[in-house]
């Protein structure tokens, strides 16, 4: 029998901060899931060259991290049993167009799982996520999206990108002219929290493995809200500095010496995020209205919900019995 390529089977492809992690985490403990160590390598991200000279804040210190150089991808699929499918996740591999098109050029046979969110909330969860690890210099989530075209024209990496990288629409549609429908599964986040089994169970037929073997995802990557104040503002100043300082360390070093860091400025803070109020998210949905018809009409569904001034909040709130 003829050795395999070392090279995935399946990829989770998007979208940030929509379920990627917890999906990834729950089919890594399928039996007959062989999940890269690395979970998010950005190999489709980059061309056989290091990545783009990003300069928002911890950009260039987290570059260090993607792996870019074929041998080294290939290194991460070499463990796997041969009869195992083998599932990358790099949930920026949808947002960006030479990633869509390198994979469908480069991984022809591939099955794509792409998790699709409320393009508001997936934002707020994504200036969040920046913001409580002390790198998002912007306390107020609207004004930092005001921010973004002025970001992406400086060259702030893609996770900066709050706004685009929920046009789904016209990421798909793209997707579409290079990769046949039939190789994509596209599932919302809420069907992640609110039917996991079945919802692992759909994944699983996808992947043509085994269904009922896991039954739970477990929470995604969230984090609690740090209140902006003097101290959140100094101790995310020290944070900055310091992941400017480790793009000239070794990626491990800086990691282990942030972590005391970010664990100060999270110290104490509460356990829910403060709701958008509907004023917010309709000048935020002022931008999304158009991409969620081109949305649905890609897919054929509605995502009518979308067009709603009252978000559903994050992971931990919609799995609450109150929520």
């Amino acid at each position: 029998m003829p050795t395999r390529e070392s090279r995935p089977d399946a990829l989770i492809i998007g979208a940030p901060k929509a379920g990627t992690s917890a999906l990834h985490a729950a089919l890594a403990r399928h039996p007959q899931v062989y999940a890269s160590a690395v979970k998010e390598p950005k190999y489709y991200m980059c061309t056989d060259a290091p990545p783009p000279a990003y300069v928002g804040p911890g950009d260039a210190h987290s570059q260090q991290e993607w792996v870019w150089r074929a041998d080294d991808y290939a290194e991460l699929f070499e463990p796997a049993p041969a009869d195992a499918v083998r599932l990358e996740s790099t949930p920026f591999y949808l947002y960006l167009r030479s990633a869509r098109r390198r994979i469908a050029e480069e991984l022809p046979d591939a099955k794509l799982v792409v998790i699709v969110r409320d393009p508001v909330d997936r934002a707020y969860s994504n200036w969040m996520h920046l913001y409580v690890d002390g790198l998002e210099p912007e306390a107020d989530f609207v004004t930092a999206c005001r921010l973004e075209d002025e970001r992406v024209r400086a060259g702030w990496a893609p996770f900066w990108h709050y706004r685009r990288m929920g046009r789904y629409g016209e990421q798909l549609a793209d997707l579409f002219t290079h990769v046949d429908r039939e190789r994509v599964l596209v599932l919302r986040y809420f069907q992640l929290v609110s039917a996991p089994v079945e919802t692992l169970d759909l994944v699983a037929r996808f992947l043509g493995i085994e269904e009922g073997l896991v039954g739970t995802v477990p929470p995604d990557n969230s984090r609690g809200f740090v209140r902006p104040g003097l101290r959140t503002e100094a101790l995310s100043r020290v944070i900055r500095l310091g992941a400017a300082a480790g793009a000239y360390a070794p990626p491990q070093v800086w990691r282990r010496a942030s972590e005391p860091l970010t664990r100060a400025l999270q110290l104490g803070g509460p356990d829910r995020r403060p709701k958008l109020t509907p004023e917010q998210r309709g000048e935020l949905l002022e931008g999304c209205t158009d991409d969620i018809a081109v949305l649905e009409d890609v897919l054929g569904r509605s995502f009518d919900d979308w067009r709603s001034v009252e978000g559903r909040g994050s992971f931990t709130e919609r799995v609450t019995p109150t929520s």
